[in-house]
């Protein structure tokens, strides 16, 4: 089937950038338009649009974007860790992208056996049969540890498969809600695994693709530095500055300017947002006035 494009201005170089397919394929958008690349995906099309002449998209599974861009069919991508050591990928890890569908948490490849199962270790797998997606980390994982086990492919529902169609597991999760509701315990974990900005070697070493590859890493990263953070601006008599400051975090470090009036000063701070409730009524008893919180949406060190 052709996968028609659509028309855009030219431009002489062009970054082949891959946009993972499926779960990730929102969050992943939504970071770029935060960022200030608005991504937009056409039905049936493999080719989502960007507001950038010099980048174009391609979605792709996550499962299979390092291979694409281990072989240079993409200059960068963005992938699970997890599925950089599935496929073995041979890519430069541009920087590390902490986000995911439900949690900024890390996901976990985890080894799963039912409630009722006499396993207890890895060891009691040996000559046991193992359902997942990740056949590759899961026989090393087993091997390390000198189990010999029948690890299948598991197309998908793998969580139903235990007992009758494999001993145990091994699946992703998040937040474990899936594994419990089927009845599942967790033997031990393989691996963390969190979003990784990644770059095709060869390319990394083109001046203008890495500069570019840096460029959309450093929005990217800034957006995401900036989450559950918001700006308080405030200003106070000089004479009350002291026990205003005792009160923001110890790590931070307002910006403290002098008024037309030389008695006040102003402040300009970044705090959690979810300090913010607690320390506004203690500002404004130490002395603060006029304050203004304000939303973040990046942060560049």
């Amino acid at each position: 089937m052709h996968l028609a494009r659509e028309s855009r201005p030219m431009s002489s170089r062009i970054l082949k950038l891959g946009i993972p397919a499926g779960s990730l394929q929102e969050s992943t958008a939504a970071l770029f338009s935060r960022a200030g690349y608005n991504i937009k995906f056409a039905s049936r099309s493999y080719f989502p649009t960007v507001d950038d002449p010099e980048i174009e998209c391609m979605l792709i599974r996550a499962q299979e974007m390092a291979r694409y861009v281990e072989n240079g069919i993409l200059d960068a991508g963005i992938t699970g860790y997890d599925w950089i050591l599935e496929t073995g990928s041979s890519v430069h890890e541009v920087c590390e992208l902490v986000f995911s569908k439900v949690s900024r948490r890390p996901v976990r490849w985890v080894l799963c056996v039912p409630e009722d199962s006499p396993v207890k270790t890895v060891a009691d797998l040996q000559g046991k049969r193992i359902a997942t997606e990740v056949v590759g980390l899961t026989t090393r994982f087993l091997a390390e540890r000198g189990v010999t086990a029948q690890v299948e492919f598991s197309w998908g529902a793998t969580e139903v498969k235990p007992p009758k169609l494999a001993d145990a597991i091994v699946e992703v999760t998040e937040t474990g809600s899936s594994l419990r509701a089927n009845n599942l315990r967790i033997v031990e974990e393989l691996l963390q695994s969190t979003t990784r900005f990644i770059a095709n070697k060869a390319a990394w070493s083109d001046p203008w693709v890495r500069t570019k590859i840096e460029n959309i890493a450093l929005m990217l990263q800034s957006c995401l530095e900036a989450e559950g953070k918001v700006g308080l601006m405030m200003n106070t008599l000089e004479q009350n500055l002291n026990s205003v400051l005792s009160i923001l975090p110890a790590l931070q470090k307002p910006t403290v300017s002098h008024l037309s009036d030389p008695a006040w000063v102003a402040l300009n701070t970044i705090v959690d947002e979810n300090i913010v409730r607690s320390i506004i009524p203690r500002l404004k008893q130490a002395g603060a006035r006029g304050i203004v919180e304000y939303p973040i949406s990046k942060i560049i060190d």
